[in-house]
């Protein structure tokens, strides 16, 4: 899976780098930002920018990773999130918890100083 990661004063930034994040390709994803999560980082933004299509697995993974940093005192949000993808989350209700932002500066900007 091609992931990268940046860790900024304001928050660590998780980029995938797939158009299609599907059930094969989660355990390296949950596994990276869990690991920030049990790092003590509190402040985490997913880049979607490139992802076009997520399946049940993923939106299941990313509520998961959302309860795993609400429950560390955290907070988990999305940018960069295509039309296909936010008509998935919506349809499933996981609009209701994971923030969604046009892009990565304003997903960063969204959590204060």
């Amino acid at each position: 899976m091609h992931l990268t990661t940046e860790e900024t004063d304001q928050a660590a930034i998780v980029r995938v780098g797939e158009s299609r994040l599907m059930y094969p390709l989660l355990s390296e994803f949950a596994s990276t930002v869990t690991g920030m999560i049990a790092a003590g980082r509190r402040r985490i933004v997913i880049d979607l920018t490139p992802v076009t299509y997520i399946d049940s697995a993923t939106i299941g993974c990313l509520m998961d990773l959302y309860r795993q940093a609400a429950a560390a005192g955290g907070k988990l949000k999305l940018s960069g999130v295509q039309k296909r993808v936010e008509t998935m989350l919506h349809l499933t209700g996981a609009q209701n918890f994971l923030e969604m932002h046009a892009d990565e500066a304003a997903a960063v900007k969204s959590f204060g100083s």
